[in-house]
C-alpha cells in the first residue's frame, strides 16, 4: 500500500497534529497486531527528493521529485494478506484514505530462477 495524503495540514498544524498522528499510530498498531506487516517506511517530503536520469550516458541530477504533483507519496507499508479484498479493507482503514488516497499494488514476484 502506498499512502498519498492530499495535504498534511493535520500533520503540521499543532492543534491537529495529535489526532492525525494518533490515527496513524492506531492504524499501524492494528496492522502489526494482525501480523500482516512485512515492512514499511514513512518518507520525507518531496523537497527532500533527488531525481536521476541518464541522457546519452550522462547522469543528470535534479533536486526534487520526478514530477510536480498536488499529491505526494508519504510512505508505504508492505502487508501480506490472503487476497485483494483483504488489502482493500486495510487500505480503507488507513488515515490517508480519509485525508487523501491509499494505493494498493501487488508486489512484483521475483524472476523465475529455474
Amino acid at each position: 500500500m502506498r499512502t498519498r495524503p492530499r495535504s498534511l495540514p493535520s500533520a503540521t498544524s499543532p492543534d491537529r497534529a495529535g489526532p492525525y498522528w494518533g490515527a496513524w499510530n492506531a492504524y499501524i498498531g492494528a496492522l502489526y497486531e494482525a501480523g500482516v506487516v512485512l515492512r514499511g517506511d514513512g518518507l520525507l517530503p518531496p523537497a527532500a527528493a533527488t531525481t536521476v536520469r541518464l541522457d546519452g550516458g550522462n547522469r543528470l541530477v535534479q533536486d526534487g521529485p520526478v514530477a510536480a504533483s498536488k499529491e505526494q507519496l508519504a510512505g508505504y507499508v508492505v502487508i501480506e494478506v490472503p487476497d485483494l479484498d483483504a488489502a482493500l479493507s486495510w487500505a480503507a482503514r488507513s488515515p490517508s484514505s480519509t485525508y487523501g488516497a491509499t494505493e494498493v499494488r501487488p508486489v512484483l514476484p521475483p524472476p523465475n530462477q529455474g
